[in-house]
């Protein structure tokens, strides 16, 4: 359906009206936003906005399309609580604004670093690292990572290192978590099996730290790849309803960006070199659907390792060349891999000195360019080194 000239106009001219009888006493706290026809309800949306914070929607006004009034509006008293809330938390929540007019990321090279990522991540500054990609280890699914007393200490272990690669990224930047729910087998055939939902958990622990939502990735394993945990089986053999459990072959891949008040745009025209943005560009194909059909990787030396496929496709499309790609789990280096590949530069942590020693053997045979790479042992871990 076509929308005539100046129709935004006259929407927006409708919605003050709507304003100037029903809020009035808020009428100098709130904004409109710009109007936007939906063509599937038949009307004009226009999001309403505290004045201090544009980020923030507080409620909605819907214009019919022959612009003669009002058909709906976000309830008057839920608009007024949330302005509000709005005004009695922005002292301590506003967003501070750079003041450089163009963004130059820290001048570190790749680097392999082996030491407690809580720690080693203290060392650098602010804008190291702008796109922050890992699998952090999974709670107790592997004799290897069973190093914590109860969930809880888990999941303050991860809050921690969240906050680390948090003060390390750059504004507006990307942090990209692949994980997935972690099944506890069951300690005898009297008790049973569970699933501990990790990634929903994740989610809580990136918002508190100053991560804000972006989209959750589903990465497809081909059919039967997750049938070795042996879930299903028993209801393969006698098809009894309330016994069905499915056999997971999808893993998420979480994506969060730094929490600011800048658009993606910001980065893109703060970037101190525009050349390396268009040399950035993803041409050909690309994944138009949030679902990635990826087989999965294979390690003797770890036991839980994500394919390059995967790392490669993240990196592309959440960083520029030259950008510093951060993995604080860096296992046996395969995000350092696909970095060294796509022409980004890296810092990896890893706290298990057989997966630090695997991964700096790989790093100097894929280093055809003899591009420099730091390998080093953080001060914590000298005395410990074999």
């Amino acid at each position: 359906m076509r929308v005539k000239e100046g129709s935004t106009k006259k929407a927006k001219q409708i919605a003050l009206k709507w304003i100037d009888s029903n809020l009035k006493g808020y009428k100098t706290k709130i904004k409109l936003g710009l109007p936007e026809y939906d063509d599937r309800l038949k009307n004009w949306r226009i999001p309403l906005f505290p004045i201090q914070d544009k980020t923030l929607l507080i409620g909605e006004i819907k214009v019919d399309y022959n612009l003669k009034g009002i058909v709906e509006t976000t309830e008057l008293k839920l608009v007024r609580s949330r302005i509000d809330k709005n005004n009695n938390s922005r002292s301590t929540q506003k967003l501070k604004s750079p003041s450089k007019s163009k963004f130059y990321p820290a001048p570190i090279s790749n680097k392999v670093i082996l030491g407690d990522s809580a720690k080693v991540l203290e060392d650098f500054p602010p804008d190291t690292a702008q796109l922050v990609f890992t699998s952090p280890p999974y709670y107790n699914a592997k004799p290897e990572y069973s190093e914590y007393v109860d969930y809880v200490e888990y999941l303050d272990f991860i809050k921690k290192i969240f906050k680390r690669c948090h003060s390390v990224l750059s504004e507006g930047r990307f942090m990209v978590v692949n994980i997935s729910p972690v099944l506890i087998r069951r300690t005898s055939r009297k008790t049973s099996s569970r699933r501990v939902p990790i990634p929903f958990d994740y989610h809580r622990l990136l918002v508190e730290v100053g991560f804000e939502f972006i989209d959750d990735i589903i990465w497809q394993k081909p059919e039967g790849a997750g049938w070795n945990v042996g879930r299903g089986r028993r209801f393969k053999a006698d098809r009894k309803p309330l016994q069905y459990k499915p056999v997971p072959v999808t893993e998420y891949v979480l994506v969060y960006r730094k929490k600011t008040d800048k658009l993606i745009d910001w980065n893109l025209r703060k970037h101190h070199n525009l050349d390396l943005i268009e040399e950035s560009k993803i041409l050909g194909e690309y994944d138009v659907t949030n679902i990635w059909k990826i087989h999965p990787g294979h390690s003797k030396i770890h036991p839980a390792i994500f394919p390059e496929a995967l790392a490669e496709k993240v990196i592309r499309y959440y960083s520029f060349k030259d950008d510093l790609v951060l993995d604080p789990f860096g296992g046996t280096g395969t995000t350092a891999i696909s970095a060294l590949n796509l022409n980004r530069r890296f810092l990896m942590v890893e706290n298990e000195q057989k997966y630090y020693n695997y991964m700096k053997e790989r790093l100097i045979k894929a280093n055809e360019e003899n591009l420099r790479i730091d390998f080093d042992i953080h001060e914590e871990f000298n005395n410990h080194v074999e």
